[in-house]
């Protein structure tokens, strides 16, 4: 690549046309078609009629593992200590020092069952329930995983889940000793060496091995997405993910060549990754441009990260730091880098992301990895209504109503008058029972 070659959109909130200027440099429109839904329809179709045959068929067709039964699917957790044993030191000690701290911040999300007493005597309250079954699926293809394990399955144990069943699109041997690893430190019940459509319609549906599953979480490619919002209502999931997306807002007070390996660190996932730098100083945009260039060549993933740059990085001009976070908002992404003096002054203005890292040292690739929220996030703009994975995906919450003779009468009254009024007979009869004067 030559040094001047790489050009990165820009545009700028002083143009007329600037929102639909940034809605098109986003491109998000799901990356899908009705080609991919018939194929995902097909293969889902397949393992819920035929189970363990059709994982095993599509395994072999589009994963390149060559299994004759479902059992050769299967890791053993004398496989998972084996794989945990033969790792070196150093990633041993990386896998437990993340787990600890992923551990240690989910903890602090777990919600408790709660009751209250009205004035009226009756009892009110929730109670909270882990999910007992719950499948994660880990990507793999053009990478392993094992932080994403972490990720997926601690959040789930902290939850109190009971059976954690890890799907992998990755070969068990030596060299992906890693992931699992990784599936042994987080206390992953069960590791199936499958992917794809296939391994969503094997955890929804269930086959003659497999129980099904009550929630998938986890991300992965278009087929998977696309299983995986075709299942939903069979199963919970946790969100619809797409490409990884990093925005920074920027003052220039942090070296130039940081900022440039931090939109690499999300280009490199793939060639549809985003990685978007706002900032009201032109000549930070170029500073951070030129440590592109300069540093570009000596990435291992140098084309992958020049693809995603060239398609899909956005460098935007703004007025202020504070127009900077209006249109951090209005992008809503996945991860956003808050690089600037005092970036504590701007957090209240952000209403719209996933994971919020604030200041200099707060690089996105810490968040990859060990900080200690997951790094399962929403993307394509749904932050504006999903959150970061957390414990509260692996809970489910009861009401409790247990009303006293008062309370149920003051209550009947109401309840009959607003059920009359919905023309809902039953319903008003119901409550008229519970009257304090056909209680007597």
């Amino acid at each position: 690549m030559k040094e001047n070659d790489l050009q990165i959109t820009r545009i700028s909130t002083i143009e007329i046309d600037f929102t639909s200027r940034l809605e098109a440099c986003l491109k998000r429109e799901m990356l899908d078609n009705d080609e991919i839904y018939q194929k995902v329809a097909s293969v889902l179709e397949d393992v819920r009629q035929q189970g363990n045959i059709a994982v095993l068929e599509y395994t072999n067709k589009f994963d390149n593992f060559s299994v004759e039964s479902f059992q050769d699917l299967v890791v053993t957790p004398k496989q998972l200590e084996d794989s945990l044993k033969r790792i070196p030191d150093s990633q041993r000690n990386a896998l437990e020092h993340a787990a600890n701290r992923i551990q240690k911040y989910h903890e602090r999300q777990v919600t408790s069952s709660w009751q209250y007493e009205d004035e009226d005597g009756s009892v009110l309250g929730q109670k909270v329930n882990p999910l007992e079954r719950v499948g994660i699926y880990v990507p793999g293809g053009k990478a392993n995983y094992p932080s994403s394990m972490l990720m997926l399955a601690i959040p789930a144990r902290v939850a109190g889940v009971k059976d954690i069943i890890a799907a992998v699109p990755t070969r068990y041997d030596k060299k992906n000793d890693l992931i699992f690893a990784a599936a042994k430190v987080a206390g992953v019940n069960q590791v199936l060496t499958m992917g794809g459509a296939q391994a969503v319609g094997a955890l929804a549906y269930g086959t003659e091995t497999l129980e099904k599953v009550d929630k998938i979480a986890g991300p992965g490619n278009v087929y998977v997405n696309v299983a995986k919002r075709m299942v939903f209502g069979q199963v919970g999931i946790d969100m619809v993910a797409g490409p990884s997306e990093l925005t920074i807002i920027y003052d220039g007070s942090t070296d130039p060549d940081w900022i440039a390996a931090d939109l690499f660190s999300q280009a490199e996932h793939d060639e549809f990754a985003q990685s978007i730098l706002i900032s009201p100083s032109e000549e930070c945009l170029d500073q951070v441009e030129r440590s592109i260039r300069a540093m570009l060549p000596k990435m291992d993933r140098r084309e992958i990260i020049e693809t995603s740059l060239k398609n899909r990085g956005i460098f935007i001009h703004v007025d202020s730091i504070e127009q900077a976070a209006e249109v951090s908002n209005d992008i809503a992404p996945e991860h956003l880098e808050i690089s600037i003096n005092a970036p504590q002054s701007i957090l209240p203005m952000i209403t719209n992301a996933g994971a919020i890292f604030l200041g200099r040292y707060s690089a996105e690739a810490l968040g990859d990895y060990c900080a200690g929220p997951s790094h399962v996030l929403p993307t394509s703009g749904t932050s504006r209504f999903f959150s970061a994975l957390g414990v509260c995906d692996f809970q489910k919450r009861s009401s409790i109503i247990s009303c006293s003779k008062k309370g149920a009468s003051k209550l009947a009254e109401t309840a009959s008058i607003l059920a009359r009024n919905e023309n809902l007979q039953a319903h008003a009869v119901s409550a008229e029972f519970r009257l304090h004067e056909k209680l007597n």
